[in-house]
């Protein structure tokens, strides 16, 4: 290639691999030139990830920094050793590379979050500023390299940073749903955060008022609130890691027909199983949730001899920024919620 697309030279003594793959990045400067310098203003660090910190530590948002300092500087990047993945930041552009493809579409001083995870971001945090537990966000003052095949997006002028940055951190699940939602299908969503919420709303816009849209969560509240704008049309308390428990549910709603399509938004391991057991042979289920094991759903599958088509959403589909940006706009009673929890 005339050009490092895709950021190999910033890995750390391991020849040939990927920067997600790689246990070390160099983030120093100065910017090379196809990449994006930015002066970060908060990670968004995934839920999985925040929670598996938040637990290790007991919670104090001090430790939680620590945490993720320990990481950053040792890894150069934002990758949680324990579960993988990472997130995504917001920030504003510093500095653009004579061979970055953004160079005609950005200019310094323009805020933008990045849509590819930290886990192949380059990053140095030189303070940690102010810890979110609540929306798993961190501000910091630092820098990142975004390298030409990453792809990011502008926040808009329409509405609050944090409600834009909650929304692009999981856009890649309601757009990949858009694909696979059609009218008279039987849809539950597993998990009632950002990524569940939003998968909610588009299935609801697909199924055209025609099927059966369920919400499963282990929490009354977050159901509750689900309910309270009609997102679902039924909303089942469960424990997802409890799969036997999870099909019983899910057979009693659906009058013993099971779903036809199964979206996991969990935060939590060991959910696979919930999901296979709750769609119907021939289904499809597509996992969301950064705990999921591929080897525990490839194996789990086989195990109770269900013929399921499994996907796992990468975070990226075309166009899927600017459609759950106009989620928020199109629903005012889903941007409210968001607004409630994020903002």
């Amino acid at each position: 290639m005339s050009i490092d697309l895709y950021g190999l030279s910033r890995v750390v003594a391991e020849q040939g691999v990927l920067p997600q793959r790689a246990r070390r990045l160099d983030p120093s400067l100065p910017c090379r030139e196809a990449e994006l310098l930015i002066d970060v203003e908060s990670l968004n660090v995934d839920a999985a990830s925040f929670k598996q910190i938040k637990d290790e530590v007991g919670g104090s948002p001090a430790r939680i920094a620590q945490r993720i300092q320990d990481i950053v500087r040792e890894r150069g990047k934002m990758q949680n050793p324990v579960t993988g993945s990472g997130g995504m930041l917001i920030g504003r552009v510093k500095e653009i590379g004579p061979r970055h493809p953004a160079r005609e579409t950005l200019k310094p001083g323009d805020r933008i979050a990045t849509l590819v995870s930290l886990t192949l971001t380059p990053l140095v945090i030189e303070e940690i500023q102010a810890v979110h537990p609540e929306i798993d966000r961190v501000d910091i003052r630092g820098h990142a390299l975004l390298f030409a095949s990453g792809i990011y997006a502008r926040l808009p002028e329409d509405m609050p940073e944090t409600l834009a940055l909650a929304a692009l951190d999981v856009c890649g699940a309601p757009a990949l749903v858009a694909r696979h939602v059609r009218p008279g299908m039987t849809v539950a969503v597993l998990g009632a955060g950002k990524s569940g919420a939003l998968c909610l709303a588009q299935a609801r816009r697909g199924l055209q008022g025609k099927g059966r849209l369920l919400a499963l969560d282990i929490s009354d509240k977050a159901l509750a609130a689900l309910s309270g704008i009609g997102l679902c049309d039924e909303a089942l308390k469960v424990d997802a890691t409890q799969g036997v428990d999870v099909m019983g549910a899910v057979f009693r709603a659906t009058g013993g027909e099971l779903c036809d399509l199964v979206v996991n938004c969990a935060s939590v391991g060991n959910t696979e199983m919930a999901s296979i057991l709750s769609v119907k042979s021939g289904g499809t289920v597509i996992f969301f949730s950064m705990a999921t094991s591929f080897t525990a759903a490839a194996l789990g599958a086989e195990g109770v001899g269900k013929d399921v088509t499994m996907l796992v959403g990468n975070g990226y589909v075309p166009g899927h920024a600017d459609l759950t940006l106009e989620l928020l706009r199109a629903e005012p009673a889903l941007r409210k919620l968001f607004e409630t929890r994020y903002v």
